[in-house]
């Protein structure tokens, strides 16, 4: 990050940053959380109208209100924490530092000033095979990241014989050989209301990666 950046009054850094450990399996990478007046805990997806955490309860335990605390408007933020590390699901931002150019989280307002390092934090996660992002901007930033670590001949990773990748859509995913180890990178649904989508389309297609990534067994049907 520039010096001038560093003392813009603009620039925001991500208020929970990573959330994994030596035996996560799967990483789930977004962006930005929404402005602290519309937390209702502080964790990632701390706002009560995104349905992250609506769709995580159903998909594993076929309860859409499995971290909701109890009538009240807000998420148990120690139950899905107990969750993620129990299932193995770390939680990684794509970025660190951005600017919120109209004052909210939307991915088309957000400016991003600087990125996770991801060569880094995937050193740290031997057993990682899968990340999977939740909007379209953490996936233009995570392929961005990969595709500059293969093509930087100042990168520890630089290959000149690999193609760029190209943004995955919605619900598919591509095989990507980088940071010297070869993973998955998985497109899922926004999880905000925002995005014209069915609860029960995204509740299924969450479900969909976590058989495909082997944390849920697949279906006998």
């Amino acid at each position: 990050m520039s010096a001038d950046l560093l003392t813009d009054p603009r620039v925001e850094a991500h208020p929970f940053g990573n959330f994994f450990f030596a035996d996560t399996k799967v990483l789930m990478m977004g962006t930005m959380p929404p402005t602290p007046d519309k937390w209702c805990m502080a964790f990632h997806y701390p706002n009560f109208y995104n349905d992250m955490w609506r769709i995580m309860g159903k998909v594993f335990f076929d309860d859409i209100d499995y971290f909701r605390v109890g009538d009240e408007k807000r998420f148990d933020a120690e139950k899905i924490k107990a969750f993620l590390q129990a299932y193995k699901i770390g939680e990684c931002p794509s970025v660190t530092h951005v600017i919120r150019e109209k004052g909210n989280a939307a991915d088309e307002h957000l400016t991003v000033v600087a990125t996770i390092d991801l060569g880094k934090v995937l050193a740290q996660l031997k057993q990682v095979k899968w990340i999977y992002t939740t909007g379209g901007k953490a996936t233009e930033v995570l392929i961005a990241l990969v595709n500059q670590s293969i093509s930087d001949p100042a990168s520890p990773y630089f290959d000149p014989s690999q193609t760029p990748y190209k943004l995955p859509k919605t619900n598919q995913f591509l095989e990507v050989n980088a940071f010297g180890r070869t993973f998955g990178i998985y497109r899922l649904p926004s999880t905000s209301r925002a995005y014209p989508q069915s609860l029960e389309k995204k509740v299924a297609a969450y479900r969909a990666f976590f058989t495909l990534a082997g944390i849920l067994p697949a279906s006998d049907s």
